[in-house]
């Protein structure tokens, strides 16, 4: 009688560590890419990035061309971005004329708004063979009703990250969201630093994070706000060289986006994450 009651005893504090072990048991973290960087580069300096591209191709390098004003460019211009494009660069919407949108929606309305700034610039850049699904916001300016909105029409939609914070709490790493921020690289933004730009980098190769940057006119040396030396762009360069990162557009955060559920919808049928 002893003897069975001490078995059971031992079965049973068996049955519970085992349930206990299975309980601690947690599911792999998704990984669906590699560490790397966005480089988008806002307005209309087609002739500017262009010649960019052809300093920095020896480096493999890809980025998002956000364009503005796509009725103003010139014909030759029309034909460097459709290269570009054909390179494996992206060629993003900002708005047909550079309106502020979160203050044009403020006085006339999100219909307006979508009435005479976005659907008008993509017909024209449709018209013109451009593959555009990612928006950037012009200065920044969006709200959460222009998100849900635009969102409807484009597959990823940029902001700013304005504030300069320690690397783990700023806001211009990809976190699997159709709304992304970035990060300005422009010579002259107030929080703008080589430093402060490599502790970005580290941050995003020590923790498998994808850094969202931008900027505007690429120059070799700075005369005005708005510029980023080709020189800085080389920099990052060669950081995403010799740490084995990767570059990304903003169409590849969309299939990212796209992976990462159907990984995590996989997972769960103890299937292999697949990496990007």
């Amino acid at each position: 009688m002893m003897k069975n009651c001490i078995l059971k005893f031992v079965l049973l504090c068996a049955f519970f560590i085992l349930l206990s072990c299975e309980n601690k048991k947690t599911k792999p973290e998704i990984r669906t890419y590699r560490a790397g960087v966005v480089l988008s580069f806002d307005d209309a300096y087609i002739d500017e990035w262009f010649d960019t591209n052809q300093k920095l191709k020896q480096y493999s390098w890809k980025a998002t061309f956000c364009v503005s004003k796509i009725n103003t460019l010139r014909h030759s211009q029309i034909k460097k971005l459709l290269e570009l494009q054909k390179e494996g660069n992206e060629i993003a919407g900002h708005g047909l004329h550079h309106y502020h949108a979160e203050k044009f929606v403020k006085k006339y309305g999100i219909r307006d708004y979508l009435k005479q700034e976005i659907n008008p610039m993509l017909k024209l850049m449709t018209f013109y063979g451009f593959k555009v699904s990612s928006f950037v916001y012009p200065y920044g300016g969006r709200n959460s009703k222009l998100d849900a909105a635009l969102s409807k029409k484009f597959k990823i939609v940029r902001g700013r990250a304005f504030c300069e914070e320690v690397p783990s709490k700023q806001g211009c790493y990809f976190n699997y969201s159709k709304i992304v921020y970035s990060f300005s690289i422009d010579d002259t933004h107030n929080h703008f630093s080589i430093p402060h730009l490599l502790k970005l980098l580290d941050y995003a190769k020590k923790n498998d994070k994808i850094l969202i940057l931008n900027s505007h006119k690429t120059v070799e040396n700075v005369t005005a706000d708005y510029q980023t030396k080709n020189a800085t762009l080389e920099l990052i360069c060669k950081y995403i060289k010799h740490n084995n990162m990767k570059f990304y557009t903003l169409s590849d955060l969309n299939t990212l986006n796209k992976i990462y559920f159907e990984t995590k919808k996989a997972q769960e049928s103890n299937l292999a994450p697949f990496v990007f």
